[in-house]
Order: C-alpha cells, then sequence, then structure tokens
C-alpha cells in the first residue's frame, strides 16, 4: 500500500530556525504532513553557517535564541534572501523587537502558543509572496536579458519610447530621420518581445535604461502624456 505522503501536493520550503527543540519537532511533524518540505536550524548561527534558501521558502524564526536574534538574523536577510518571507514565532518578545521585526518587513509575527490553524493560515499567505517574488524576480531577468540585446542607439529609442515621444520628436531630438526612428523603434519592440507599447513600458518598469547623451529640448518637441 502506497504511503500517503507519496501523494501530498509539494506546497513549498519552510526553514524552522527555533532553539527549542520540542517546537521544531512539532513543526515539523505538522508542515510536512500537509506538503511543506521542512528544514531545522537549532539557532541563528547554525543557520549562518551554510545560508542556502530554496526557492519558494517560508523562514519561521524565533525572537529569542543563543548568539544572533531573530531581529538580528533579519537584518542579514536583507542580504542573503531579500525576497523570502520571514514569520516571526516568539513566546518573550518586548514590544520594541516586534516593532522592528515588523518595521523590517516581517509577514507576521505569532506569539506562543498558537493553533495550528494560525500557523497555516499565515503560511500559506507568506508562501503566497515567495512565489509572487519567484515569478517577478524571473521576469525581470528576463527583460534585463532583452535588455542586452539592444543596440546603444536601439536603447535610446526605447528611452524615448516609453517616455512617450512619437518618431517624429524622437527624430528632432537625435537628428536622424523619421523613417529610421521607425526601423529601430521596431527592432526594440521585436527584441523585447512587446507586442505594444504599454506592454513595453510595464515591463520596462523599475528597470535601469541609460539616459541618452542626446537629451529633448523643450524649445523643439513637446512630450506626449
Amino acid at each position: 500500500m502506497p504511503n500517503s505522503t507519496d501523494t501530498l501536493q509539494f506546497l513549498g520550503h519552510v526553514i524552522v530556525i527555533d532553539d527549542d527543540a520540542s517546537v521544531r519537532r512539532s513543526l515539523s511533524t505538522m508542515l510536512e504532513r500537509v506538503g511543506y518540505e521542512v528544514r531545522l536550524y537549532d539557532c541563528a548561527d547554525t543557520f549562518l553557517l551554510n545560508p542556502v534558501v530554496p526557492s519558494p521558502a517560508v523562514i519561521l524564526l524565533d525572537m529569542r535564541m543563543p548568539g544572533t536574534t531573530g531581529v538580528g538574523l533579519q537584518t542579514q536577510l536583507k542580504t542573503l534572501a531579500q525576497h523570502v518571507p520571514v514569520i516571526f514565532v516568539s513566546g518573550d518578545s518586548r514590544p520594541e523587537e516586534i516593532i522592528t521585526a515588523m518595521k523590517q518587513g516581517a509577514v507576521d509575527f505569532l506569539l506562543k502558543p498558537f493553533t495550528a490553524q494560525a500557523m497555516m493560515d499565515v503560511i500559506q499567505r507568506a508562501m503566497h509572496m515567495s512565489e509572487q517574488a519567484v515569478v517577478n524576480a524571473d521576469k525581470s531577468m528576463q527583460v534585463s536579458e532583452r535588455l542586452k540585446r539592444l543596440t546603444p542607439r536601439e536603447m535610446e529609442v526605447c528611452h524615448w519610447m516609453v517616455r512617450g515621444y512619437s518618431n517624429q520628436q524622437i527624430s528632432i531630438i537625435d537628428g536622424g530621420a523619421s523613417a529610421t526612428i521607425k526601423l529601430h523603434r521596431a527592432r526594440v519592440m521585436d527584441k523585447m518581445a512587446a507586442r505594444t507599447l504599454p506592454e513595453l513600458i510595464d515591463m520596462l518598469i523599475g528597470m535601469d535604461i541609460p539616459a541618452p547623451q542626446r537629451q529633448a529640448s523643450t524649445n523643439h518637441t513637446t512630450r506626449v502624456e
């Protein structure tokens, strides 16, 4: 008869960092039973010996531990695992610690003892955030790779395109023929795999596009708002 765990849907990785062995055991049993893969650490310093975080993942972090505190590790996670959601679990925390944890981006703060349902609800919400962060990171990487395909001239045209300038306006800025700008514009759309200008603008939000050396002159062009 097959093991029931063989049919469980994989729900993601949960990293439990807590110096209480009984808490680690109970959390591991509870989470693995529903489909999470669990990694256990007895303190933050043990985790920091090899801080590898798979994706998608959520970190369950105790506040009070020997050595590096929960808030101290959370600060380091901004560099080590920037987009991994952190949930604090603690039985004894000062208000200022809770405030600091939340200001640093903790998803939630559960005080021991907490119910299994409360834990599952928070983990599910945090895991959804982690999955979305992975998707966003993949999209950002794809867009960065596409930008590398653009020639310097196409990059300039792309800069003005996403700011609403027409072919004629761009040609006035750099002195090129409107037909040439139209060709560069088509190549930008093709290399960026964008079907429409709004789609191109949307994918480039937050991306670093170098500003052209030739700047728009307000005497000769009018930006399309």
